[in-house]
Formats: structure tokens, sequence, C-alpha cells
């Protein structure tokens, strides 16, 4: 099987691997250089670069890095670990690559006014592949949004039915209204998704929450949620809003949220008792543009 092909289909079925290259050789191995193995997230493999205990440690560590989702280079002396004189090389060292293959990161965007437009322009160029979703057939547009890879004009209930984020997805929810950003969170909260983001006041997003815990959903299952969405930059205009949510996007899947200030306040225990009614400035900005 072409490794590259397996590549591609591994992408487009949304799934996790890495690549394992051979890029520096010493000496004499059991392989040669430029010598590429996929593994795959169910720890299959196409290609090798050898086999042996490299090849079992090299799969070791591709493991390793489809989870951290950052690259390593690996460095085996063949002549000087006992373990690697199984008969299979003539002595010589190497430097594998491993680098992550990742699915697309969806950023599935529910609303379609100012902020999303800015925020689709500024996610697609960081990296994610917007899907936006609004129940208003002029602004659900491809001429509104050039840079999504797709626009559903849909109401909401339908459109959540045909979607399915799964673990490397995002979920941005920017609607006109605290009713649709209600029955969207209802469903994002139960999803797979990596992330889930609404943009809202404080007292707008306290008041969400009660109401769909009242339904019966778990307290446990907004823990993951962002809102008020975004880093706390301080932004106020849709444009900075939304580069304050591509920077929490970006924090999140690279991993380096931790220390960092989001306007999610309601994680703090000691903000749970805020009943402060003023609406946050994205909120703000987001009621008064849309």
């Amino acid at each position: 099987m072409d490794i590259y092909e397996q590549i591609v289909q591994l992408r487009r079925e949304g799934r996790r691997g890495a690549v394992a290259t051979i890029v520096n050789v010493r000496g004499s191995i059991p392989s040669f250089r430029t010598a590429k193995m996929l593994v795959r997230d169910d720890g299959s493999i196409v290609g090798t670069i050898g086999g042996g205990c490299v090849e079992a440690d090299v799969w070791q560590a591709a493991r390793e890095v489809m989870e951290s989702e950052k690259p390593r280079t690996l460095t085996f002396d063949l002549n000087q670990d006992p373990k690697y004189d199984t008969g299979l090389v003539c002595g010589g060292s190497l430097e594998v690559f491993v680098e992550p293959v990742l699915p697309p990161a969806l950023l599935y965007v529910f609303g379609a006014g100012h902020v999303a437009v800015n925020l689709c322009s500024v996610a697609a160029n960081a990296g994610f592949d917007p899907i936006v979703t609004d129940d208003r057939t002029s602004y659900a547009t491809l001429e509104r949004f050039p840079a999504a890879r797709e626009v559903h004009a849909l109401d909401f209930d339908e459109a959540i039915q045909k979607l399915d984020p799964n673990e490397t997805s995002y979920i941005v929810i920017v609607t006109r209204g605290h009713r649709d950003d209600m029955r969207i969170l209802r469903w994002a909260v139960q999803t797979r998704a990596r992330y889930v983001g609404m943009i809202g006041s404080k007292r707008k997003v306290i008041e969400i929450f009660k109401a769909l815990q009242k339904e019966g959903l778990p307290a446990h299952l907004f823990d993951r949620v962002h809102a008020p969405i975004g880093l706390d930059i301080g932004a106020i205009t849709p444009e900075e809003i939304a580069v304050a949510i591509t920077a929490e996007l970006i924090a999140i899947r690279r991993h380096a949220d931790a220390g960092l200030t989001h306007m999610s306040w309601f994680r703090s225990q000691d903000s749970r008792a805020e009943t402060d009614d003023a609406p946050d400035a994205a909120d703000a900005a987001f009621d008064e543009h849309e």
C-alpha cells in the first residue's frame, strides 16, 4: 500500500496516526535513509523502517506522538546498545523523525453574524476548517464565508441531527439569540467535540446552564464549556473577539492553555455565586453588531 495514500485516507476518516522517517544514517543499518512507516491510531502499520527492536521502539514512540500531537526525533546506536544486537543489523546508528498525522481541525460555527464572519477568516488562516450553520439563507452563503469548508442554511435543530463532531472537532456557538444558543449547547455538550465555546454575558451563561440542568443534563457536562468564550484580551469589536476565540482554539489544539486567562470565569468556585447581569465585552459587542 502506498503510504501517502494511506495518510490521506486516514485524515479523511478523521483518524490519527504518526509517520516515522529515517532522516540520518551512519554505518550499516537494516534499512535505508528516508524509509518511512505509518502507524495508525489502531496500532496497525504501513511500511517499515527495518523491523526488529528499533521498529518496536519507534512504534511505541509513534503512539505517544499521535497523543501529544508533537513530533520527536529518536536516535539509535546499534553498536552500543546490546538490545539491538539481534542478528538483523551490522552496526551503525540512525535518527528517526516521528511526526503526527492529524485529521482536519473541523470548526463548527453556529451563527452567521459579524463575529462568525471574522472568526471563519481568522480561524481558517490558523489551520481550522470552518463549517458554518445558520437558519437565515441570506446570511449562510459561501459568498459571505469564502474561507468556510461548508456552509449550511438550515434550521439549527435540523442541522445538529446531521452533524457528528469527533474528538478533534471544535464547536463555537455565536447565534443571534439565547434560545438558539441554548438548544445548540444542549446538543454540543453531549458530543465528542474537543472544544465547546459559547458567546454570552455572565448572567446569560448562568441562566442557560441552570435551565439545561433542570432538564436533566448532568452538571459535569458544562465543566468543559468555554463561556464567555475566548482568551481574556479585552476584546470588544467582532474582529477582536474573533482573534480572542481563535487564540483559545489554538491553545486547546496545542495543549498550551494551562495558565492562560480565559473568559471562562465560571470555572472559579469564587465566581459561581456571581449574579452580575451586566454583559461582558464580548456579549455587548455581539449584541450590538449582530
